[in-house]
């Protein structure tokens, strides 16, 4: 990677983006504002607005005589403004919907000031139903709906509000720090979770690993429900303790990955039957609170679309150090978080055992980094500290005294501020590098969030390891965001392709995508070998995971013309809905490692279904200009990493179709 400190891109960049016109520095942060409410949860809902989620706590921001725990934030002023959620989403899940609607599951009970139960308590005082003060209601059955709006909108009618009414729309179990995956057909599956509030997710001795007397839930269920009743999933038994927020990727075949504390497996949701994979090497625990960073490797026609997942940092800590449901043993914030990487195939393509690959490390440890899938096919990795853990509490069982905590309520420290790039394609040993990228001066620990933007540019926000606003302990509450300009930003010319479809069927007809010459510098035939067409899904991001991101190449031949002009001829989605489930995504076209800005799309039908599947349309062969001409872009291509993963072949083998026959639902209440 080329130095980019001194690399300044002008308003040429920025003329098709959606981030205000400003010149802007490759490798840089700016300033992204404010977000009203401390963002502990994130997601892009249109190419306009990013949605804000926090805890019931005591913003300033108020709306309908209560603090603010919403907030929707503008991408191109970014300002932002409250918007009202009832119950308290603190550590819930969340994921997208097939018509591009989001939906987020569970929470806490009610709490007031101070982060104490509320005032009309439940389950014997140990949880209270609503709180007079924050007017919060308990939030751990809730399911909460929301479809975004845009400046067009009226965001006071009632259509561009969150639906939040458990009394009519709720699961069956009560559900924190669940995890949440779309199957094929676009059903959410929601796995485990506590009860209550907590550390970790038991008690020590662990007596019960099953229920901890009534504060675990070991179970799984649909939304929408299909009439099957919550049932145990012996993963979570077997898990105990350090389950909370499990990682969960469907694969291909139907089934789903699913990884916490250091056990691993293949799970059949139809018939729920688990399949043991490798435990992880060394017990570096991932899950949160270790909370390392988790992302599923690009798909692209040179790896067959097969899944790899990768697993970077978190923590080591031994069982008896993580303590119980109150606050760990050890002084977690003394302790180095791992550096750690590991990668995994779980449903290889040579039918061999799947098992865990050693990758390189991390430039340093990391607890609560985050990863970025960029349209280029890289990773970028985002926020977290170098010792600790994810949560907060008063003290630890080695200092006693919330006095003598360092950090105030943080069980994390030594903030890391600068990013770092993953190059999956990368020989290696030489897939980090943080070259060229600043420093943010802004702590990003417990409760911070990030995604990707649709000008391919990161939103970072929150930080709060506190159990109410504070703003002047040693890691405060934190309301500022921030913009990170990834190494792409050193050009100052992008694409501007047209003709990307708003729908994406899985398999069919292929579509053209034309790109003129001013979309590129250089040799127009090196310049169309050098295309990708890439689908994004950016996810639902909290507690630095993105549930739902994902990352596809589509396959593509090119046609050159005499006048520099490109055509994208690109297959729909693979012919199997469990590679990319259906629902919101992102078309990037990256010409010469230079992403352009995003265009929203849908893939799939739409509906929760099964998802129609078509064999894929055979591409024209690839045409190159008889007498090659140059784009008339200004400025210069990538400074980026020359050895991207989105792969430069363009075709290779489909999967076949979708696995299994799923049950077709709709969308309730929308």
């Amino acid at each position: 990677m080329l130095p980019l400190s001194t690399l300044v891109v002008t308003a040429a960049w920025l003329a098709n983006s959606l981030s205000p016109a400003q010149a802007v520095t490759a490798g840089s942060f700016a300033d992204g504002g404010n977000t009203t409410v401390s963002a502990m949860m994130l997601f892009v809902g249109n190419a306009q607005k990013v949605y804000v989620l926090d805890k019931a706590e005591g913003n300033a921001a108020q709306i309908d005589n209560h603090p603010a725990w919403g907030a929707v934030w503008d991408m191109e002023t970014h300002t932002s403004f409250a918007m009202d959620v009832k119950t308290n989403v603190f550590c819930a899940s969340g994921m997208h919907l097939p018509n591009g609607s989001y939906a987020t599951f569970g929470g806490n009970g009610a709490i007031t000031v101070g982060g104490n139960i509320g005032s009309n308590t439940t389950d014997g005082g140990s949880a209270a139903s609503y709180d007079m003060t924050y007017q919060d209601y308990d939030g751990r059955k809730a399911i909460r709906i929301l479809n975004p709006c845009t400046n067009d909108d009226d965001f006071t009618s009632e259509e561009c509000q969150w639906f939040d009414n458990p009394d009519v729309l709720s699961m069956q179990k009560e559900r924190w720090y669940s995890a949440a995956e779309p199957l094929g057909d676009g059903t959410i599956v929601l796995i485990g979770g506590f009860v209550n509030g907590g550390y970790i997710n038991r008690n020590y001795p662990n007596t019960d690993p099953t229920y901890e007397g009534g504060a675990a839930e070991p179970t799984y269920e649909f939304y929408p429900a299909n009439g099957t009743t919550a049932t145990i999933m012996q993963f979570m038994v077997k898990t105990s303790g350090l389950n909370s927020y499990a990682h969960t990727y469907l694969m291909p075949s139907g089934k789903m990955l699913v990884q916490a504390n250091y056990s691993t497996m293949l799970w059949d949701p139809a018939t729920n039957t688990e399949t043991d994979l490798p435990d992880m090497p060394g017990e570096v625990v991932r899950v949160y609170p270790a909370s390392g960073g988790v992302a599923m490797l690009p798909l692209t026609p040179a790896n067959n679309y097969t899944p790899t997942v990768i697993f970077c940092g978190g923590s080591n800590m031994t069982d008896e150090m993580w303590g119980n449901y109150s606050w760990p043993v050890i002084d977690t914030f003394y302790y180095p978080a791992s550096n750690d990487c590991q990668r995994l195939t779980p449903e290889p393509a040579d039918g061999s055992t799947p098992a865990y690959e050693q990758d390189d490390d991390m430039l340093e440890g990391r607890t609560m980094g985050q990863f970025i899938i960029l349209p280029t096919g890289e990773l970028l990795m985002v926020n977290g500290g170098e010792n600790g853990t994810a949560g907060y509490s008063e003290n630890t069982d080695t200092t006693l005294e919330y006095g003598q905590m360092p950090y105030g309520m943080s069980l994390a420290a030594a903030p890391v501020g600068k990013p770092a790039l993953y190059n999956p394609n990368a020989p290696a040993g030489s897939r980090w590098s943080n070259d060229g990228f600043d420093t943010s001066t802004i702590p990003r620990l417990y409760h911070s969030s990030a995604i990707l933007l649709p000008d391919a540019s990161v939103m970072i926000a929150g930080s709060n390891p506190n159990v109410d606003v504070n703003l002047t302990t040693y890691f405060p509450t934190t309301y500022k965001a921030e913009i990170f300009y990834p190494p792409y930003f050193s050009s100052s010319n992008r694409p501007v392709p047209t003709g990307i479809p708003t729908t994406l069927s899985y398999g069919g007809a292929y579509f053209d995508i034309s790109l003129p010459a001013s979309s590129y510098t250089g040799s127009a035939n090196d310049a169309a070998a050098n295309t990708t067409v890439v689908v994004v899904r950016p996810g639902w991001t909290t507690h630095a995971l993105n549930m739902g991101q994902r990352f596809l190449q589509l396959n593509t031949t090119y046609t050159v013309n005499s006048n520099g002009t490109i055509v994208m001829h690109t297959s729909q989605m693979p012919p199997n809905a469990n590679i990319f489930q259906p629902g919101p995504a992102m078309v990037f076209v990256v010409v010469n490692g230079i992403p352009s800005n995003g265009t929203f799309v849908i893939v799939g039908t739409g509906n929760i279904e099964t998802q129609p599947t078509s064999s894929a349309a055979l591409l024209p062969t690839n045409q190159l200009a008889s007498t090659d001409t140059s784009g008339t872009g200004s400025g210069s291509s990538s400074s980026s990493s020359t050895d991207n993963s989105a792969s430069s072949s363009h075709t290779g083998a489909i999967v076949g179709g979708v696995v299994g026959a799923l049950v077709i639902v709709g969308i309730l209440g929308l």
